[in-house]
């Protein structure tokens, strides 16, 4: 078996040059790449097409890359947390590809399986079916790209919309554990899109907190299996760029407390 580790996050991103289509795991600003992403943002790569549930907050994750004009087309289906990203949207200078949640989810899963298109149900009798949901506006406000119609067939009495599947250029993701093979172990919310985006990626790199040897994860443990895996950056927390940060906090008042 190949040893997948590579020295640092700097390495492991090296290769990803202007214009590449990223698949970023995470879940608001839970389980997502934070080291893969500064690295990326510092080596300067630009014209970013970006997957991913959200696309982080102003000062965050993604958002880094978003706030100097690094991204210019996201396919996202919770963009709300990022004044910067609505900005940017009203303003002409950023494309956005609103999917729904599930769906975003299965386009990941299906490009990682091979499955090219499948039908779902999400969408249908909206504009995410028949087209017209704005992708770019210029800077006077005018929808400049709208989305296209999609083929919609009846199964059973029901009708379902065509969807097509992703696979992106590269993945970055975050996972509790890996052993050098790349197989991944995920905690909690990280798996929520994490693995769907390493099954994705044409090259899928991975931070992961704890670097074990191969042998020492229990197989039934593996959460993603390391054939979808081409790198593993060891990060383990108290780094730099390990920071784990919240996205609301929310504190109740200790008054009327029994």
């Amino acid at each position: 078996m190949i040893d997948k580790v590579v020295a640092s996050a700097e390495e492991a991103v090296a290769d990803i040059g202007d214009g590449a289509s990223l698949a970023v795991g995470g879940f608001g600003l839970c389980g997502i790449p934070v080291a893969l992403i500064d690295a990326l943002h510092a080596q300067g790569t630009t014209g970013l097409t970006t997957i991913s549930n959200n696309c982080g907050v102003d000062d965050w994750g993604l958002g880094i890359l978003l706030s100097d004009g690094r991204i210019t087309r996201t396919i996202s289906s919770y963009v709300g947390e990022n004044k910067e990203f609505a900005r940017q949207f009203l303003a002409g200078e950023l494309e956005v590809v609103l999917t729904p949640q599930g769906t975003l989810a299965e386009k990941l899963r299906a490009g990682g399986a091979g499955i090219p298109a499948f039908y779902t149900a999400a969408g249908v009798g909206t504009l995410v079916a028949e087209g017209g949901l704005p992708q770019k506006y210029d800077a006077d406000g005018n929808v400049v790209l709208a989305s296209s119609p999609k083929e919609v067939r009846s199964f059973n009495g029901a009708e379902y919309v065509l969807e097509e599947s992703l696979t992106p250029d590269f993945a970055l993701v975050h996972a509790q554990k890996a052993d050098r093979h790349g197989n991944l172990v995920f905690h909690a919310t990280a798996m929520n899109f994490n693995p769907l985006c390493a099954m994705a990626g044409r090259i899928t790199i991975a931070e992961v907190e704890e670097l074990v040897e191969p042998g020492e994860l229990d197989p039934e443990n593996i959460d993603l299996p390391g054939i979808f895996v081409q790198r593993v950056v060891h990060v383990p927390p108290g780094s730099p760029h390990a920071e784990k940060r919240i996205e609301k906090r929310t504190v109740s008042s200790s008054e009327g407390a029994s």
